[in-house]
C-alpha cells in the first residue's frame, strides 16, 4: 500500500557551497543544483505556488438580494 504524504508547511533553506546551490528541505531532503538549475527551479516554484494559491483560495460569499 502506498504511503500517504502530507504537504509540508516549512520552507526549504538554500545556501551556497563550492559554486553550487544547496537546498535543505523537510524530512532530510537535500539536493545540490547548478546556479542555472537552481534559478529555473526557483522560477518554477514561484509560478506553481501562485497557481496553487489560486486553486485553494476560498470563493467569496454570495451576495444576497
Amino acid at each position: 500500500m502506498a504511503q500517504s504524504r502530507q504537504p509540508h508547511d516549512q520552507p526549504g533553506v538554500a545556501s551556497v557551497g563550492q559554486g553550487l546551490v544547496l537546498l535543505d528541505g523537510p524530512d532530510g531532503v537535500a539536493i545540490a543544483l547548478t546556479p542555472h538549475a537552481a534559478e529555473a527551479t526557483g522560477n518554477s516554484l514561484v509560478t506553481a505556488a501562485g497557481q496553487a494559491r489560486n486553486e485553494t483560495r476560498p470563493s467569496p460569499p454570495a451576495k444576497s438580494g
